[in-house]
């Protein structure tokens, strides 16, 4: 006689089974981690990428990162590599926004960003803030161009280290190759890209760029 199991073994049994199939797949994973260390130190390391310094007209500090994107910035404005930093003033988030509707005063990123930049001994009027509402790197750094006196001139553009190759990419896709664009890393940057695959948040931004990489390369198929 066949035996009939009654639903909620079945439904234990299969529970089993989906644990037992997703340890397996964790352990396979870290097995190929460690496995390819070096390979994944490099799928990390091409996204990250440096310029030499010279004098610019202006410091670029793209939105995000804080405070490790400002205190890069103040580092290169105090070391005399150009006279004014531009920051990004976003439209501020929606629960900042329902926040200050109850009555209840949060600070902005661009006013924490502006208070990091005094704090560091960038004075107020070398600040200069540019609206930029909503989008990704490519409509961030075509509203940072057009703001831009001197068009032709070098620039220094601070961002996160695992965003510093699309950033050169796409301020020479923005300005036609018109302005040399100097990336430098934010040296406070937490990311570690000797070890990124073992935290989970350091993962999703290699897997983020490599995917805004291939969107930039397919011709922006897809809008930021």
């Amino acid at each position: 006689m066949p035996s009939h199991n009654s639903p909620v073994e079945v439904t234990i049994r299969n529970r089993q089974s989906r644990w037992r199939l997703t340890g397996l797949l964790a352990g396979v994973a870290l097995l190929v981690a460690f496995a390819h260390a070096p390979l994944l130190r490099a799928v990390a390391s091409f996204l990250t990428v440096e310029d030499p310094l010279t004098p610019a007209s202006t410091i670029l500090v793209l939105g995000g990162g804080t405070p490790f994107r400002e205190m890069e910035a103040a580092k290169l404005y105090r070391a005399g590599w150009a006279s004014q930093v531009i920051m990004i003033r976003d439209s501020g988030t929606d629960e900042a926004i329902a926040l200050t509707k109850l009555g209840v005063k949060v600070q902005e990123p661009w006013e924490i960003s502006r208070d990091v930049f005094i704090r560091l001994g960038v004075p107020r009027e070398a600040l200069r803030l540019v609206y930029f509402e909503t989008g990704g790197t490519l409509e961030e750094l075509k509203r940072l161009y057009d703001t831009l006196e001197e068009k032709n001139s070098p620039v220094i553009i601070v961002t996160s280290k695992v965003h510093t190759r699309r950033s050169r990419l796409t301020w020479n896709y923005v300005t036609q190759g018109r302005s040399l664009p100097i990336v430098r890393a934010a040296s406070g940057d937490p990311f570690l890209p000797n070890r990124w695959w073992k935290k989970r948040r350091f993962v999703e931004y290699v897997l983020h760029e490599y995917l805004a990489l291939i969107n930039y390369y397919a011709g922006f198929p897809i809008a930021p």
